[in-house]
């Protein structure tokens, strides 16, 4: 159901003064709730909730041929599923831009930042890599799925184990795991949105807010160091507001690390 005319106004107004329907600030995030594991057949898997947004990330892995460009590095691919069961105003049958981009944007946050090293996952060089593979499925959209998928992205992937691999056979063992683990880098990189509505920024934004966005500008930094930025929807931002952006986000992107560090061991 899209967002009313008069719901808009009165967020604008609510915005204004600095206040939100559901009396967060505007850079305060909904509860976040995480499972961790909860596939029996993914080598890692999460469960994320942003208030009622809820997203599942599993993480496979597989080995074949490494990409020309990095004949001595493993291969990352992520893809996202937006279901219908999420929301009615996604459609079954072939990816359409929103999860593509969706994809796109946890993909290079991940790629960018070096989070995983994928130079220990060749197996032979030129020959054989493992390859990474981070599923992202929409289980219900109150908006906001860009920072709960990054989110379960990460911790997907930090809970994951390498399953066995038969060189001889040259076949995965699925179900059969080792004792290691994703070669992971120790700062973790954490995709962070913001979304403009009028002339304010809003973090982790409910549906109806997401429905006014006219721009957003997702960033993935750790530890104070920016790994990528990507913006999004048809307005400009000016310097001064992506300036503004920026140090929103870092400061945030701390304190989402906090909450939720004690799920990536």
């Amino acid at each position: 159901m899209e967002t009313t005319k008069l719901t808009e106004e009165r967020i604008k107004e609510y915005l204004d003064i600095g206040k939100r329907f559901d009396n967060r600030a505007l850079d305060e995030f909904r509860e976040i709730i995480i499972e961790k594991n909860i596939s029996k057949n993914a080598e890692g898997s999460a469960r994320v909730k942003l208030g009622k947004t809820e997203v599942f990330v599993g993480v496979k892995m597989d080995v074949g041929e490494p990409y020309p460009d990095s004949p001595d590095k493993g291969n990352l691919m992520v893809s996202a599923e937006l279901l219908p069961l999420s929301s009615p105003r996604f459609e079954s049958g072939p990816q359409k831009f929103p999860a593509i981009e969706l994809a796109r944007i946890i993909d290079r946050a991940i790629r960018e930042s070096k989070f995983i090293e994928l130079e220990k996952l060749c197996i032979k060089e030129k020959e054989k890599v493992w390859t990474v593979f981070i599923d992202i499925y929409s289980i219900n959209d109150d908006g906001n799925l860009l920072d709960a998928a990054g989110i379960g992205a990460i911790v997907a992937l930090k809970n994951a184990k390498i399953p066995k691999y038969d060189e001889k056979e040259g076949k995965v063992a699925y179900g059969e795991f080792t004792n290691k683990k994703l070669p992971l880098k120790k700062e973790v990189p954490l995709s962070i949105t913001a979304y403009k509505i009028g002339e304010k920024f809003v973090l982790d934004p409910t549906r109806e807010e997401e429905d006014i966005t006219t721009a957003r500008v997702t960033m993935s930094c750790a530890e104070g160091y920016i790994h990528s930025m990507q913006k999004g929807n048809i307005k400009e931002i000016s310097i001064e507001e992506l300036e503004n952006v920026i140090d929103l986000i870092e400061k945030t992107e701390k304190e989402i690390s906090k909450k939720i560090e004690k799920f990536l061991e």
